[in-house]
Formats: structure tokens, C-alpha cells, sequence
């Protein structure tokens, strides 16, 4: 274990690096090397979807979208219109009161709403990895600035003593002329 990640865990985070979780220690190390730590949670996450995973996004895009329930808007009333002009002629699939049309649609709602839903988990465990990421790089960016500040307070602390040095200096060559100046005393009386 590199003692310079030890140091900052305790000088920084108050606490032994053993103590801390997998991720604190994943960006400590990465404060330590002074590696970004921020990624594309996106294709990190695309790189893992089967196939059926993706095909699963795609059917929910799709019937999630304003074009789906314009085409599905068209197809039930071309349904709905060609089984009642049929119906004069007898010439109909469907006849009113449309149990076949009452068929397909629970079908189609069967498979659509698990579709829907395995789409919408996938989408909120990417939602959790982008929030575990964004926790990474919050947290090196806050170590980074408490960082920075401990750099900063030393840079003053320097400048202070410095300048208290040079004033006690000054202080020390006053004293010195004050004494210069000051007559004796007459010790002839």
C-alpha cells in the first residue's frame, strides 16, 4: 500500500484508509496518481446490453413515443372503419362489437408492459451508476479542494512567519536606534 494514500486518507478524510469503503479507496487512489476519475456512464453501460436487452429499449422507445400512438390511433380506426362498412356487404373479420380487435389489444398490452418494464429497470440501474459516479467524482473534487486549501493555508503560514520575522527584525533595529538616540544620563553631579 502506497504510504502517500495512507497519509492523504487520514489528513483528508479524518480516518484509516482500511476503514474506508471500495469506491473511497478507488478515488484516493486516483487523487494520489492525479488520474481523472469521471467516465461516459453511457457506453459503459451500453457495453453490457444483450441483445434482447437493447431490442427490449428499442419496443419501448417506440411505444413510448407520439409516433407509436399515431400509427396505433390509424390502425384502429382503419380496423374499426373496414369492419363496419364490411358489415354491409358481410364481408367482415371483425364484426361490432370488435372481440377480436379486444384480442389483440390485451395481447399487444401482455407483451408491451414487461417490455416497458424490464426497459425502465435497466434504465434505473443506470441511473444508480451514473449516481455512484457522480459520488466518485464528488468526492475527489472535494478532496481535491480540501486539498488545495491545506496548500493554500501553508502558502499563508509561510508568509505570516515571514513577515513576522521581518517585523521583529524591524522591531530589534528600532530598539537599537531608539537607544542611539537617547542621551546619557549626566552622572556628574
Amino acid at each position: 500500500m502506497d504510504q502517500n494514500i495512507k497519509e492523504l486518507a487520514e489528513r483528508l478524510l479524518q480516518t484509516g484508509y482500511d476503514d474506508l469503503e471500495e469506491r473511497e479507496k478507488r478515488v484516493l487512489r486516483r487523487v494520489a496518481k492525479r488520474v481523472a476519475i469521471s467516465q461516459n456512464v453511457n457506453d459503459r453501460f451500453r457495453e453490457r446490453l444483450t441483445f434482447g436487452q437493447r431490442m427490449a429499449d428499442k419496443v419501448a422507445t417506440f411505444g413510448g413515443s407520439w409516433s407509436f400512438i399515431i400509427v396505433f390511433s390509424l390502425v384502429l380506426c382503419a380496423w374499426i372503419v373496414l369492419n363496419t362498412v364490411g358489415l354491409a356487404t358481410r364481408d367482415i373479420i371483425d364484426p361490432y362489437p370488435f372481440i377480436f380487435l379486444n384480442l389483440i389489444l390485451s395481447m399487444l398490452a401482455a407483451v408491451q408492459a414487461p417490455v416497458i418494464m424490464m426497459s425502465q429497470n435497466r434504465q434505473a440501474a443506470k441511473d444508480r451508476l451514473a449516481a455512484a459516479n457522480d459520488y466518485e467524482v464528488n468526492l475527489k473534487a472535494e478532496l481535491e479542494i480540501m486539498n488545495l486549501h491545506e496548500k493554500i493555508d501553508d502558502i499563508r503560514q509561510r508568509q505570516l512567519e515571514e513577515l513576522i520575522a521581518r517585523q521583529s527584525e524591524s522591531v530589534n533595529e528600532l530598539r537599537q536606534l531608539v537607544l542611539k538616540l537617547t542621551p546619557e544620563p549626566d552622572n556628574a553631579v
